[in-house]
Formats: structure tokens, sequence, C-alpha cells
């Protein structure tokens, strides 16, 4: 086996912990990702006890704001010249009321979209050295029960709700990816893969914290109860980040470790580019 390098955001609970426990099991460089020190620190010792594999690290930032993604990148590319795997597992509902990042971001689209584009874009130079690298965006089958985009407000100033919010932005983060395995063809790095994927409905804390009233807090617990389990969920992610099949597969969205259809009711090239165009001028000011 190649023992590749690979960075998971989000990886303190969840699917995104039992990925990171999986891919280091396999004997893998993992390095994981938390917004606090003390807990991420506890759970990289953890999977070094847990795993037998010593060679765990982490990185800390909170995703919501575009500035420490920027300085997760930084501390990333001190301490490692190569990335072999980028999983930007890192995803959250939010709550019926519209809320802004401290940059003025509405946070959902923040946190689901902005933030994973932003980190791939400064990560390309490090995922370039790999010989056969992947990117992988875990989205949500929740992307098919979006409301109709607006790419006009993208950010919804003017009409919001969080499961609308929510599935637009799992949308959209299917669109820039298979615009990314589009340009990163164009550009001749065709060492880098990039496809997304839906992990199933999961049994974890996941959008629990937010209140989205009564009734939609009910209808979101009783779902619960026909989850599946965050190692069932973590499998689509395991499978993308070391099947050997899939080494050359971009562009695509995963479901089941198959590939699957994503909602094409709202696609359109122009709608993809929309978007893309979008995020490049959210994020620029962050590259430079």
């Amino acid at each position: 086996m190649d023992r590749k390098t690979i960075l998971i955001t989000g990886s303190t609970g969840g699917i995104g912990k039992v990925t990171a426990k999986a891919l280091a099991k396999l004997g893998h460089t993992v390095i994981i990702h938390g917004r606090d020190k003390e807990k991420t620190a506890s759970i990289c010792e953890e999977i070094k006890s847990e795993t037998g594999n010593d060679t765990i690290d982490y990185v800390i930032a909170d995703l919501l704001l575009l500035s420490e993604v920027s300085q997760l990148a930084e501390s990333f590319k001190k301490k490692h010249k190569r990335l072999d795997v980028l999983i930007n597992n890192a995803g959250a509902i939010f709550g019926k009321e519209r809320e802004t990042t401290q940059e003025g971001f509405e946070k959902t689209m923040a946190l689901n979209l902005f933030s994973p584009f932003l980190l791939t874009q400064l990560l390309l130079e490090v995922l370039a050295k790999s010989p056969a690298a992947r990117i992988i965006n875990v989205s949500s089958g929740a992307h098919t029960m979006s409301g109709t985009p607006d790419l006009d407000d993208i950010q919804s100033t003017k009409k919001y709700s969080f499961g609308n919010a929510y599935g637009l932005s799992k949308l959209y983060l299917i669109w820039v990816t298979q615009r990314l395995a589009t340009e990163l063809k164009t550009n001749g790095m065709s060492n880098i893969t990039a496809n997304s994927l839906h992990p199933g409905t999961i049994k974890t804390a996941f959008g629990q914290r937010a209140k989205k009233g009564f009734v939609v807090d009910l209808l979101f617990n009783i779902s619960m109860l026909f989850a599946i389990s965050p190692e069932k969920g973590a499998e689509n992610t395991i499978y993308l980040a070391t099947a050997k099949e899939v080494e050359h597969i971009s562009g695509k969205y995963f479901s089941n470790k198959k590939i699957a259809r994503p909602s094409m009711k709202y696609y359109s090239p122009e709608n993809e580019k929309a978007v893309w165009n979008y995020c490049k001028l959210i994020t620029q000011p962050y590259l430079d």
C-alpha cells in the first residue's frame, strides 16, 4: 500500500472522526481538523492509541471564517510538503433565522461552500506534488430538496430558510466540484481528481444544535431513528480516498460507493459557471 498524506476537515466527531480512524488503521498519515485545540489534540492522541499509527497530526481553525481557512492552509504547508487526499468533510445546517459570520457571509454558504472552495484553491500547490491526488467534497442527498436557486442572491439576503440554504449549499458544492475537475484538466493538472459524494443520513449530532422550530425539530429527531451509523456513512468517503479503481475518475458524484446522478433540475453549464465565478469573487481577498 502506498502511504498517503490525508487532510480531513471536521474530523473531531461524526463521520469525519470515523473516517480519520479508518484511514489511520490503514497506515496513512492523517491530519485531522477541529475548532477547539484541546479537544482536537485529545482526539489526535486517541486515534494514535487506538490505531497504533503515530503519523497523526492536527490543525486548528474555525472554518466559518475564511481568514482562518487561509491560516489553516499556511499551517499545513509549513509542516507538510505534499498532500495526497483532501477531504472537505466539515459542514453544518443552521437555525431558522439567517445568521452571518464575523466576515459578513451567510453561515451556511460560508461553511459548506466558500470554505471548501477556498481551502482547495490554497492547497492545490501541495496536491500537485502528489502523483495521484484526490479532492473529495462531502455533499448531501439534501441537494435534491432545495428550492429554486437564485443566483443573484446566493447568500439569501432577500429570502432565507435553513432547509433551502442547506440544500442549495450542497447543490452548489456538487457544481463547483464538477467545474473544478474541468479546470484541473484544462490547466494540465491531470494528476488531481475532484469528486463529491452523499454519505447518507447519519446518526450523529449533526444539525441537532440549531433550533429550527418545534415541528421541524421533531421530524428531524424522528428521521434519526432510520439513520445509518457513522461507520456506514464513512464508507463512501474511505472508498473514494483509497480505492484504486477511482484513481482516474473526476467530476463525478458518488453514493454507496458508486457513481450516481445528482439532481439535474436546476443544472446548466451557465449556472455551474455562475456559482464557480461567485465563489472565486468571494474568496479572492483570502487568496492574495
